[in-house]
Formats: structure tokens, sequence, C-alpha cells
């Protein structure tokens, strides 16, 4: 099955026409390269607003799975494959991924609308991560100026991340 990122984008968006998802935004790799030069990645990272439904405390993505399945999509693992692409439905579940889906921005993908999250807030999210691929990510963005530092700044004292962060540029040496 050849893959195929504009069809992927496609079905999201009719879900999203469909109500069976609200609000989405791109994030992970995938978002980065709106902003960064390409990297390697095996999946697309879709962020979702899920609230449980009224008579629920529990949010479930089940009603997701199951549109895709009755659309012939395959799973592999966590993944939903649409179009040949693996497809991760995760929960805006923080307040910085909710921040961050809410202040996403309008992207196109040959043609087709999407929304991806702002690279301040892709910086901010890997930043939180932490791990050595993530911390290489914030390197990228700051190298290529691809964010805006007051921007930065003030999303990472919003969430708490201020001081990690000076204590991050003090180890890179400013």
């Amino acid at each position: 099955m050849s893959i195929n990122i504009k069809e992927t984008i496609n079905t999201i968006n009719q879900m999203q026409t469909d109500g069976v998802i609200d609000r989405y935004a791109i994030g992970g790799a995938v978002g980065a390269t709106f902003y960064l030069e390409p990297a390697d990645t095996r999946d697309l990272d879709i962020f979702v607003a899920l609230e449980p439904p009224a008579e629920r405390s529990i949010i479930s993505i089940a009603p997701i799975y199951e549109y895709l399945r009755g659309r012939g999509c395959g799973f592999e693992g966590e993944y939903v494959v649409i179009s040949g692409w693996p497809v991760q439905f995760l929960p805006a579940s923080s307040p910085l991924l909710r921040e961050a889906l809410e202040q996403s921005v309008e992207k196109e993908i040959d043609g087709t609308p999407t929304r991806v999250f702002s690279a301040e807030h892709l910086a901010a999210i890997a930043f939180e991560l932490g791990r050595p691929k993530d911390r290489l990510r914030v390197i990228q963005f700051l190298e290529a100026r691809a964010i805006d530092e007051s921007r930065f700044g003030a999303i990472l004292e919003r969430h708490g991340l201020l001081d990690r962060w000076t204590s991050f540029k003090r180890q890179l040496g400013g």
C-alpha cells in the first residue's frame, strides 16, 4: 500500500466533519517538519480534544477506532493505518497539550487544510518530554530560528518549565 499524507489528512478532516472528533492538530516529528527540515518518522501524531460522554467520567478513543475500522483502515499495535500512514491518536490531556491544541495554526498539505501545533508549542512539548531526541529537536528549533523566543519563554513559564529551561541553556553554554 502506498503512503499518502493528503488522503490521511482528508480522512481525519472527514472525521471532524462527521463529529467523530472535535478539534485536532498534528504534533510530533511530522508537526515539526512544517518548521524544520524533515526528520525520519514512522508515524503521524494527531492530538485531539477528548471529553467523556455526559453519563461517564472515562475518556475513550473507541469511537475513533470504530469509525476508522468501518472505513477499512487497518491496525498495527497502537496505530491506525490510514492511507498507508500509521496514525496515533493522542488525547490533549495535559495543560500544555490543551493549550497547544487551542492555539494550533492552520497549514496546508498539498492544498488540503490541516491544523498543526505552533513551533513554540512543539518545542515546549519536546522540552517537557526531555528524551534525547526531543532535546535535539529543541536545539534544531533554536538553530533554525524557527521559534519566537519570547513566546516560547512565556509558554515555558506558564507551564512551570522555565527553571528547567534556564538550567538546560546553561548546560548548552548559553
